[in-house]
């Protein structure tokens, strides 16, 4: 994504201690995290409330994200500052912070989401309370540049979180179906597949392709390429270790995408995880005529040789048909058939 413009854990077998590796370039070390915790499940007719926690949303982008809710069945409720603008942000640091902690501490609002991603995010996490949102724990939804506030929300209190559609986004029927089977319905052993209408799309990008087959299992961990490479080696970094990695990107050219998997395989253990699924990235090919790799000979080049299964092409990032991946919750993943399936309910 251009930027210019889990505790100890228990259950499943699976454990990973939350600090950051000694080689990591930053002699910060991530403090304890409680055993998670599940937010309680959505139910229509519940009042979920907005935040722009990064980049400002422009007014149809708002006005579309309040027909998603209301074809979710929810009611909204929206920030105090949600139209406040400040250069490329939506309002001032603290403006947006006063938004994600009144909805965190509103006990009308069932659900954190944001309408937008952009850039932001990671300036708020040094004034983030954390204990407010241990003591008020509910569902936080967003995925891009939102990936620093799902990352350092789930390290800070343990609380699921999810990486999955802005309130802004297009919701295809794909999305709404996560959406529903992740929040709404709190299903088990929920298998996410990539969709009908992904498979039958002719774009390289759109397509499949398995760099190192294999299954394997662990916590859900990840988010934006972007922001996974610029928190290395801060406090709240996820340690990758034995996690089931998924990675997503846009906009971003080979060269870049090398850097931030180079910062990836050297600021963190990301060498050390189970294995990695990555959604569709978007419009990351070089331009006509540029000396480069292609964005798929640069994902084999820096993560084939990590004997770890590694598939690409699943139905999550920047696209219309996007899954929910619930942060913490222990899946599987099979590049045989494509499928990352949820070992347990990510709601109460």
């Amino acid at each position: 994504m251009q930027r210019r413009s889990f505790h100890r854990l228990l259950g499943a077998g699976i454990a990973g201690a939350a600090f950051l590796p000694a080689f990591c370039a930053s002699n910060h070390e991530l403090p304890p995290v409680p055993v998670h915790s599940k937010p309680q499940r959505l139910r229509r007719g519940d009042t979920i409330g907005f935040i722009t926690p990064g980049s400002f949303a422009p007014d149809d982008a708002v006005q579309k994200a309040y027909l998603n809710m209301e074809g979710l069945g929810l009611k909204v409720k929206a920030g105090k500052n949600l139209r406040a603008l400040r250069g490329f942000n939506a309002g001032t640091d603290a403006e947006r912070l006063e938004d994600l902690h009144a909805m965190f501490a509103d006990p009308d609002v069932k659900a954190v989401w944001c309408v937008r991603g952009g850039y932001g995010c990671t300036r708020l996490l040094p004034d983030i309370d954390f204990e407010l949102i241990r003591n008020n724990p509910k569902i936080l939804i967003g995925y891009s540049d939102v990936t620093a506030l799902l990352q350092a929300v789930y390290l800070e209190t343990g609380l699921i979180c999810f990486h999955g559609p802005v309130a802004s986004a297009t919701f295809t029927n794909y999305a709404k179906a996560q959406l529903a089977a992740l929040l709404f319905d709190g299903v088990d052993n929920h298998p996410i597949k990539i969709a009908d209408a992904q498979s039958l799309r002719k774009e390289p990008e759109y397509q499949p392709v398995v760099i190192r087959a294999g299954k394997a299992t662990g916590l859900l961990a990840g988010g934006n390429l972007s922001l996974m490479a610029a928190m290395a080696g801060t406090p709240h970094a996820f340690d990758l270790k034995d996690k089931l990695v998924f990675i997503e990107e846009t906009g971003e050219r080979p060269y870049r995408l090398d850097r931030m998997l180079t910062t990836l395989l050297q600021a963190s253990n990301l060498q050390e995880a189970a294995g990695i699924a990555i959604g569709v990235f978007t419009d990351c090919n070089p331009k006509k005529d540029e000396l480069s790799l292609s964005m798929m000979e640069t994902l084999r080049d820096r993560l084939r040789h990590l004997k770890i299964p590694v598939v690409y092409g699943l139905s999550f990032g920047h696209i219309s048909d996007n899954c929910t991946l619930p942060v913490g919750i222990p899946a599987a993943l099979d590049t045989h058939s494509l499928t990352i399936t949820l070992a347990e309910r990510a709601v109460m």
